[in-house]
C-alpha cells in the first residue's frame, strides 16, 4: 500500500474511482489545514501581526505551484476552481466585434457557458472544434495528433481570437498535444489566445513542459492534487498580464488601496494578483502545499503517470472481455480517465446507484452519456476487481 494511500481515510471504507471529480483529502493536509486557522486565530484574524503570516503563505504557495508548472511566481494567480480560472482572464481579453472562439467538443459545460456568454456579451461568433470524434479513429491514414491538428487547422479562421480546450479531455480520457498546439497558433495571423482546462491533468500528468505554449493554464486543488476544495489556480502568460484587463475586482487586484479615488489609469498589479478578487481562506494554502507534498513522495510526475497508466490499461482491458460493455477509447488509455457505455436493461443512473450499494463509486457523463471511473497512484489491484465482477454482473441483468 502506497504511503499516501494510507493517509486517505475516505479510502478505507469504499472502492473510490471519482478522482476526477474530486479526490480524498489526506489526514496531514487536513491538520494543516486546523493548525494554519489556529495561527491566525493566535496572532488575531485582523491584526498587524497576521498579515505577515498570511503572505508569507499566499508566497510559499505559488512558489510550489510555480515550480511544478515551470513558470515564474508572478505569473500565477491564486483562484477557487477551474472555472474563475478560466473566467476571470477571458472577460478582460482585448476583444474586437466580429472575433471569434474556437471551443473543443469536450469541455467542460461551465467553460462552454462562460465562453457562450462571453460571445454574446462582447458580440463574438463561437466555432466548434470536433475532437469528441476522434477516439474512434476517423482516418485510418493519420495518427491521432496528426488528425487533431488537421481538424484544428480546418476549423481555425482569420478571426479566431481564443481557443479553448482541455489538457485532459474529462469525457474520454484523452491527453491533447497542447505542445503542438501552441506551436501552430504562435504562427497564425491573429495569434490566438491559448486558454486551456487543466482541471483532469494538474497532479495526474506531467505540465511543466505545455504550461509555456499556454496563454491561460485553469487548474484545481481538489481532483488528482488530493488539495481541499475552493482553491485552484491559473497560470498567465506575459502577454495576457500585459493585454488583459480585470473585470472582476476587488482590493486583492489593487496596487495600493488607499489611492483608489486618485486618477490612476493603471490602479491594477502588473503580476497574477491583477486577476486575484478579494478575501479567501487561507488555511487552504497549507492544506494543498501538504497534498503536493505527499504526492510528490509517490514519485516524480513520470513516473506517477507510468503507474496510472498501468492500472487504467488494465481496467480497459477487463472491460472489453465483460459482454455488453464498450470501452470508449480504441487504444490504450493515456492518463487514468476510462470510460465506457454499457449496453444492458440498467439505465446508467441506476447502474450508478447499484454500483454505490457495494461502496463502488463511479460516475455517470451526461454528454455524452458515458460512465467514467478513475484511478490514480493510491487505486490498487483489489478495488479493480471489484469493479470488473460488479460490473459484469450488472451486465448479465
Amino acid at each position: 500500500m502506497s504511503h499516501l494511500r494510507k493517509n486517505l481515510p475516505a479510502l478505507s471504507n469504499k472502492y473510490y474511482f471519482n478522482y476526477g471529480g474530486q479526490g480524498p483529502l489526506p489526514s496531514p493536509s487536513l491538520k494543516a489545514m486546523v493548525k494554519s486557522w489556529e495561527k491566525i486565530q493566535e496572532l488575531g484574524p485582523f491584526t498587524n501581526d497576521v498579515w505577515p503570516y498570511v503572505s508569507n503563505e499566499i508566497q510559499k504557495t505559488k512558489e510550489q505551484v510555480s515550480k511544478l508548472c515551470g513558470v515564474k511566481p508572478n505569473r500565477v494567480s491564486l483562484t477557487e476552481n477551474v472555472t474563475s480560472g478560466c473566467v476571470l482572464p477571458i472577460w478582460g481579453l482585448p476583444f474586437s466585434k466580429g472575433d471569434r472562439l474556437l471551443i473543443s467538443d469536450c469541455e467542460h459545460p461551465g467553460v462552454v457557458a462562460a465562453c457562450k456568454e462571453l460571445a454574446r456579451h462582447k458580440s463574438l461568433e463561437i466555432d466548434i472544434l470536433k475532437l469528441q470524434r476522434l477516439h474512434k479513429g476517423v482516418n485510418p491514414k493519420l495518427t491521432r495528433n496528426q488528425a487533431l491538428i488537421s481538424e484544428l487547422e480546418e476549423s481555425l479562421t482569420t478571426n479566431t481570437k481564443l481557443v479553448v480546450i482541455s489538457h485532459l479531455l474529462w469525457n474520454t480520457g484523452e491527453i491533447i498535444p497542447i505542445e503542438l498546439i501552441g506551436d501552430i497558433l504562435q504562427n497564425h495571423n491573429k495569434r490566438p489566445f491559448l486558454l486551456v482546462d487543466a482541471a483532469q491533468s494538474f497532479g495526474q500528468i506531467p505540465i511543466d513542459q505545455v504550461v509555456s505554449k499556454t496563454d491561460i493554464y485553469a487548474f484545481t486543488g481538489h481532483k488528482w492534487a488530493f488539495g481541499p476544495e475552493g482553491l485552484g489556480g491559473v497560470i498567465l502568460s506575459e502577454r495576457i498580464l500585459e493585454q488583459a484587463r480585470p473585470t472582476f475586482i476587488g482590493w486583492k487586484s489593487l496596487k495600493h488601496e488607499g489611492s483608489i479615488y486618485k486618477n490612476n489609469p493603471e490602479p491594477f498589479h502588473v503580476d497574477g494578483r491583477r486577476f486575484e478578487i478579494a478575501t479567501s481562506c487561507t488555511p487552504l494554502l497549507a492544506g494543498l502545499r501538504s497534498s503536493l507534498n505527499l504526492l510528490e513522495k509517490e514519485g516524480s510526475a513520470h513516473e506517477r503517470i507510468k503507474k496510472i497508466q498501468r492500472l487504467s490499461y488494465q481496467l480497459w482491458s477487463e472491460l472489453k472481455d465483460i459482454n455488453k460493455v464498450s470501452p470508449v477509447l480504441q487504444d490504450a488509455p493515456q492518463a487514468g480517465l476510462v470510460s465506457f457505455s454499457m449496453n444492458c436493461s440498467i439505465p446508467p443512473d441506476q447502474a450508478i446507484k447499484l454500483l454505490g450499494k457495494q461502496s463502488i463509486w463511479i460516475r455517470v457523463l451526461e454528454d455524452p452519456i458515458w460512465l467514467r471511473a478513475c484511478l490514480h497512484v493510491t487505486s490498487t489491484q483489489k478495488e479493480i476487481t471489484k469493479l470488473i465482477e460488479a460490473l459484469s454482473e450488472l451486465a448479465m441483468k
